[in-house]
């Protein structure tokens, strides 16, 4: 639900922007990790503070992958390690986080420091944190003390209509339950041989990759992230030889493999790593090559995990399946 409250926060002064809004100013567009950074944080907890807001929920929760766009480097764990118990364990959407660290996950935020997350509390308060030391804040009260501190931090509190990073669904994905008729799914294609195995996105770019039998469904499925996104793929090959043969001649490649411990890895790689990784995957027990294109890229099933009293509460989508594409389902 927006907001109708939207602020953007910045140390840019809007008399050094063009015509366009874009700042044509001499503030640098990194953190300083002191003194401005500082004042950003105190805007937030003085928003929060007078929204009425103590606690936030961590939204669609991603971290940096192939390619890292930020100034800062990517701390080990992405910083998180020191804030959650659980460290990226505990990174997972609907987490519900104390607001002196959802400050610090804007720290890390302003820092590019390889996560990011939306934090909000539904109907009442947002934190979307943007490129450029941008911070938007969105609340369900005007917050009029808050701005008056703001400003006196030495920022500036634009009003604006909405976020830039208001979610969006896209207009391709599915949103639908990995509910128990998913799973008798699941275990039905897995007995027939078509599936054998799962990918467990619990968080924006980062997988986990489960093997299925008959056996370990019910298994692997008490075991998965609250709110991961899943496809269900069809089995590793025994055969790598004739896997690493398919290498396309050319772009990108997901190569998944098992190796002799049981353990499951991924990697994704363009023509010029194909060496590397068909050199990684020449000695596994099995494995499968994967498309990272969205049209080719299309699973036997895909859901999303609801919450433990069967609502689906995450709000990000998940590929859609053969089934889909076959109905032209579009939700």
């Amino acid at each position: 639900m927006q907001l109708p409250h939207v602020y953007r926060v910045t140390k840019y002064d809007p008399a050094d922007r063009d015509d366009h809004g874009r700042y044509v100013g001499v503030e640098d567009t990194v953190s300083d990790h002191g003194k401005v950074e500082a004042a950003c944080l105190q805007a937030v907890a003085v928003f929060a503070a007078d929204t009425g807001v103590d606690r936030l929920l961590v939204r669609e929760p991603q971290v940096a992958s192939l390619v890292h766009f930020g100034f800062g480097p990517i701390l080990e764990d992405f910083g998180l390690s020191t804030l959650l118990p659980g460290g990226l364990a505990d990174f997972h959407d609907g987490a519900e986080v104390p607001l002196d660290i959802a400050l610090e996950l804007v720290r890390l935020m302003l820092r590019d420091s390889g996560c990011y997350c939306r934090l909000e509390v539904e109907g009442a308060f947002a934190v979307h944190v943007g490129w450029d030391q941008y911070v938007y804040l969105g609340s369900s009260r005007p917050c009029h003390r808050a701005r008056a501190v703001t400003r006196g931090l030495g920022l500036f509190v634009e009003r604006i209509d909405v976020s830039p990073y208001e979610f969006e669904p896209d207009e391709d994905g599915v949103r639908r339950p990995g509910d128990d008729a998913f799973w008798s799914a699941v275990h039905e294609a897995v007995a027939c041989g078509r599936a054998g195995l799962l990918e467990e996105v619990y968080v924006q770019n980062a997988s986990r990759w489960h093997r299925l039998t008959p056996s370990t469904v019910d298994t692997v499925r008490a075991g998965l992230a609250p709110r991961a996104r899943l496809a269900v793929w069809p089995d590793l090959s025994s055969d790598v030889a004739e896997v690493l043969g398919a290498l396309p001649s050319e772009g990108l490649i997901e190569g998944v493999w098992q190796d002799r411990d049981g353990r499951i890895h991924s990697g994704v790689a363009d023509n010029d790593e194909y060496p590397e990784l068909a050199a990684r995957m020449a000695a596994a027990d099995a494995a499968a090559l994967l498309s990272v294109y969205a049209d080719d890229r299309v699973p036997l099933l895909s859901a999303v995990m609801p919450d433990s009293d069967g609502a689906l509460r995450a709000r990000w989508q998940v590929e859609r399946s053969l089934i889909d594409r076959s109905q032209g389902i579009r939700q």
